[in-house]
C-alpha cells in the first residue's frame, strides 16, 4: 500500500450554522467537508466526541462562533 498525502484541515469560524445535526436533529454547530467527498453536518456533543475521527476524514471544518469545539486546538 502506498501512502497518500493529503492537505490539512483548515478550521473556519461561521456566525452560525443552519443545519441539523446528522447524528441526532439537533442544532448543528459545526460542519465539515469529508477528504472523500460529501459533508456532515454535527451538535455540540457530538462534534466534541467524535472530534479526534473529525480531524482524520475532514478537509475543511466550520464551527459556528462561541462554539468551543475541542477539535480546534
Amino acid at each position: 500500500m502506498t501512502p497518500t498525502a493529503t492537505s490539512p484541515m483548515t478550521v473556519e469560524t461561521a456566525p452560525e450554522v443552519t443545519e441539523r445535526c446528522d447524528g441526532c436533529g439537533a442544532a448543528a454547530k459545526l460542519n465539515f467537508e469529508l477528504i472523500s467527498g460529501g459533508h456532515l453536518a454535527l451538535c455540540g456533543h457530538h462534534a466534541n466526541k467524535l472530534s479526534g475521527g473529525i480531524a482524520k476524514v475532514a478537509r475543511r471544518v466550520t464551527v459556528e462562533e462561541g462554539f468551543a469545539w475541542s477539535g480546534a486546538n
